[in-house]
């Protein structure tokens, strides 16, 4: 099989715009990790795309953007002449359902979640209501035009469509959370800060159902009223009480065609497990699944391409906790 990896940042996505370090960092990262993993699989030959500005991947073939090639278009030209196509990409903005939507068009297999689920996880106020309606616990979240109920703590604000921590700030108050989202409304959605660890599951999907590969532990930092991801310890958490398997299937559930690799962001209450957002696609995460597991994630993942092929749900392994650092070097 030929197949064609697009991580969005580091492979052409901004090839018109100057490239933004931590993104471009935390892309190269999880593009490393996935094609290290394909290399090992036999029968599949795999190509990837590759801004000019950054250093070449070393026996990786790659295409490059041509003059005024923009990344949707350099995406369907790498999609073009391959089998199957394996879009990495931030939901903002429809980028990554678009991508979605071209591979189906052009005929080819997409080894990801499907653009309707796509669609559904990249607003966070529809994935939670769509998560309440099937009765998974889930933080509630409010746009500008709800009635924010007094609830007393912070606040988290955040566009509806962001992915990971961008453009996440937290505010003092329920007040101070109405008047943010008045200033943008068509934007933002406003949460109620969950105490608790900040966690995510490593989930391999059917579209159907769900196996747990990992929980994960994030080490978040907020100063001056922004949250920003530092690092994340790979299965660092233990299920102990299959509580969080069965979160992982109750969410496969609720959102029909997730499918490959997904992440879920949530706290870690004392009345059990509250869902923050969905990630329908590779998440940083990855990177450190085959040292703390000794897995091969992508091999699970192309698995499910073969015929009448199901998610099995095994326990997770125990394995080693393996540390995955995304700080920037900030000199001090």
């Amino acid at each position: 099989m030929n197949l064609f990896v697009f991580e969005f940042v580091s492979g052409g996505g901004f090839c018109d715009k100057p490239l933004p370090p931590a993104l471009a960092r935390e892309g190269d990262m999880m593009l490393r990790g996935l094609l290290a993993d394909l290399g090992e699989l036999p029968g599949v030959c795999t190509t990837t795309s590759r801004d000019p500005r950054l250093p070449p991947l070393p026996g990786v073939r790659a295409i490059v953007p041509g003059p005024g090639e923009d990344g949707a278009a350099l995406y369907a030209r790498g999609a073009a002449a391959a089998d199957a196509a394996w879009p990495i990409a931030p939901e903002t903005g429809g980028v990554l359902e678009a991508l979605a939507r071209e591979t189906l068009h052009m005929g080819k297999i997409l080894a990801g979640c499907s653009p309707d689920a796509i669609r559904l996880t990249t607003s966070k106020r529809s994935t939670a209501c769509a998560l309440r309606a099937s009765g998974v616990p889930c933080v509630p979240t409010f746009a500008h035009d709800d009635v924010l109920p007094p609830l007393p703590g912070p606040w988290v604000v955040k566009p509806d469509d962001g992915a990971g921590c961008d453009r996440v700030i937290l505010v003092p108050d329920w007040r101070a959370a109405r008047d943010r989202l008045a200033a943008d409304p068509r934007e933002l959605v406003a949460q109620p800060w969950i105490d608790g660890p900040a966690l995510s599951l490593s989930l391999l999907c059917d579209g159907r159902g769900a196996r747990l590969l990992s929980c994960n532990r994030q080490h978040v930092r907020v100063a001056g009223g922004r949250v920003t991801l530092e690092a994340i310890g790979v299965n660092a958490v233990a299920d102990r009480n299959g509580q969080l398997a069965q979160l992982a299937g109750r969410i496969a559930a609720a959102l029909p065609g997730l499918w490959g690799y997904v992440g879920v962001d949530f706290v870690l209450t004392s009345q059990g497990p509250v869902v923050l957002e969905i990630n329908p696609r590779l998440t940083t995460s990855y990177c450190g699944l085959r040292q703390a597991l000794g897995i091969n994630a992508a091999a699970l993942v192309l698995g499910l391409l073969e015929a009448d092929s199901a998610v099995s749900s095994p326990p997770p392994a125990a394995g080693t906790p393996a540390f995955v650092s995304l700080a920037l070097d900030r000199g001090d």
